[in-house]
């Protein structure tokens, strides 16, 4: 039996079709097998890193050379860096971003570091993302991460509601003696 040319043409359609969807189920019923292969490509940590190298899933290794403390931190799977620092003496959730030209808090983690402000304090006005925002500006007694610390921080803190995440933005990082990053982690050196 012959199969007319329109026959074939169909069925070769079908085939294509059925070979998609049957690549498209493999990739969802293996998501987390290609997603941890992805990131070791990618040189980013992978999802089932020791438990001991990671803190709530902030990676943060620490080292001490000759030239001074190292801080090394590997980048979420968002592509994130994110880390607990210690602002004023209290373990805050940051993510450190380079485009931030100063450290941003939270109304909420202000609070967290001992920082009491009125609405009165909101006298600066900053350009986000989102818009102009109003800010307080302030002075952090002591940023830390790690064993790297940086006193007398410039900063500002966003009225409540405003920001989601605080940032550690360029007045620390332009303070370290070296921001580096590499294969998915950041080095912070001072």
């Amino acid at each position: 039996m012959s199969l007319s040319s329109g026959t074939k043409s169909l069925l070769g359609t079908v085939l294509r079709w059925a070979f998609m969807a049957v690549v498209t189920v493999a990739a969802i019923t293996h998501y987390d097998e290609l997603k941890r292969f992805s990131a070791e490509l990618m040189g980013l940590p992978s999802p089932e890193e020791p438990a001991a190298a990671q803190e709530g899933g902030k990676t943060k290794v620490q080292e001490n050379t000759r030239s001074g403390t190292t801080v090394e931190l590997k980048a979420g799977g968002n592509g994130h860096f994110q880390t607990e620092a210690e602002i004023n003496g209290r373990g805050i959730d940051v993510l450190v971003d380079t485009g931030a030209s100063m450290v941003a808090l939270t109304y909420e983690d202000a609070e967290r570091a001992g920082i009491r402000l009125k609405q009165s304090d909101f006298t600066q006005g900053v350009s986000t993302a989102n818009g102009i925002a109003r800010v307080a500006p302030v002075t952090l007694d002591r940023v830390s991460i790690g064993d790297i610390t940086v006193r007398n921080v410039k900063a500002a803190v966003s009225e409540r509601g405003r920001l989601q995440t605080t940032l550690l933005g360029m007045t620390f990082l332009s303070r370290l003696g070296r921001v580096d990053m590499r294969s998915g982690v950041l080095v912070l050196e001072d």
